[in-house]
């Protein structure tokens, strides 16, 4: 067993006396099973974070993504400062308060949202000054700026400000990115106050350039981070080019440093990039492809708006015990997309938050037993990526 014990902290308001730390009790092949302590609780990785951007994940309660067995939920730095300001959350006590979640949350310090949402950006050394999607109105986010956000917040792991470089880039485009972004996040580890329980992340970044993701995660290993995330992959770059990035990142960040993939993914993007040693992972997928009438089972993609689901009573996924698939049939789903109902969107949001975290907890067996291999192939052999509307 590997365990790392981060840094001393000490919070003057903290939940618990936990030290924040990660302990691999598991590994097989490049792949492991661990746990994560933190302020608000443990959370069991290889782990996947569902999106609650604007403090809520959309179409569930809280208490629905906990059913679900979510350990921790991902929070947004942009979004939540514009509205309604972390300011206004800090002065009603928080973010787990504010939202009634009281597991731990990470926030995304709003450095991809800058780059896909904000207007009229300008990028400086300083930071970024950007107008408001929302308004229009004016706003300047530097590093220092992100994580007294994020301290507002309460976030139980913070993340370092970056530039999530665009895909696709030059090598000198992107090597001139990651590089301020490396300066970026040194400013970012100094500003983060210390607090037991609670840690902050680096971001390594580089695009599909494999000599500057190196000397990215080289320079991130020097702050002292508690722990490491790989950013600007899945922006457009394939599959292929993305593990590939993995291939070559992950051997140099450090083996007792637990390492999250940003905005992945699709099953099987998950389940690939676990085989190459990644343990924590966050996407809009489940939510967004609930919205949009995809579900996602053990057997792949079903397209609940297809007619031959019209008069199908039988569960979406009969090897499923998620409350959508244990009471209501193929057909009724179907008929709450056709009619628009927002019930539709809401029960298919459950049911793939749900199929998420039993794909997550499979894994962790699967890596336990030694058996990872065996269970990739099945998985492969079984799922089918997607079922087109007909």
């Amino acid at each position: 067993m590997l365990t790392v014990a981060m840094l001393p902290q000490h919070d003057e308001v903290t939940e618990a006396m936990t030290k924040f730390s990660f302990t691999i009790s598991a590994t097989d092949g490049n792949a492991r099973r661990g746990v994560l302590r933190t302020a608000h609780g443990d959370i069991q990785t290889p782990a996947f974070m569902p999106v609650g951007t604007a403090a809520t994940v959309k179409g569930m309660t809280p208490e629905q993504v906990d059913a679900t067995g979510a350990d921790i939920i991902l929070g947004n730095t942009y979004h939540l400062m514009l509205r309604p300001s972390a300011e206004r959350i800090h002065a009603l006590g928080g973010l787990h308060k504010f939202m009634n979640w009281h597991k731990p949350i990470l926030t995304d310090s709003g450095g991809f949202q800058v780059m896909s949402l904000a207007k009229l950006r300008k990028i400086t050394e300083d930071g970024v000054t950007f107008q408001s999607h929302i308004d229009g109105s004016s706003h300047h986010l530097t590093p220092e700026r992100a994580i007294a956000i994020q301290h507002m917040l309460g976030s139980t792991i913070t993340m370092a400000f970056d530039e999530c470089t665009p895909y696709p880039a030059t090598e000198d485009e992107a090597a001139e990115s990651m590089r301020l972004s490396m300066r970026w996040a040194e400013r970012s580890r100094m500003a983060f106050m210390e607090r037991e329980g609670y840690g902050i992340f680096g971001i390594v970044q580089g695009s599909v350039y494999e000599e500057l993701r190196v000397e990215s995660a080289k320079a991130l290993r020097e702050m002292n981070f508690h722990g490491m995330a790989i950013g600007g992959l899945a922006v457009g770059e394939g599959q292929e080019l993305m593990f590939e990035a993995l291939d070559y990142t992950v051997p140099h960040i450090a083996a007792d440093t637990p390492r999250y993939l940003m905005g992945v993914g699709t099953p099987e993007d998950i389940v690939g990039a676990v085989e190459r040693g990644i343990d924590m992972f966050d996407c809009v997928i489940p939510t967004r492809s609930g919205r949009n009438a995809r579900a996602y089972t053990h057997h792949g993609v079903v397209n609940m708006r297809n007619a031959r689901h019209m008069d199908d009573m039988e569960p979406l996924d009969a090897s499923c015990h998620c409350p959508v698939c244990t009471h209501y049939g193929r057909a009724y789903l179907h008929h709450l997309f056709r009619a628009d109902e927002m019930l539709g969107p809401i029960l298919l949001t459950w049911h793939n938050l749900f199929y998420y975290q039993t794909l997550m907890r499979e894994l962790r067996d699967a890596i336990a037993k030694g058996a990872l291999a065996a269970y990739a192939a099945r998985f492969r052999a079984t799922y089918n990526p997607d079922e087109k509307e007909a």
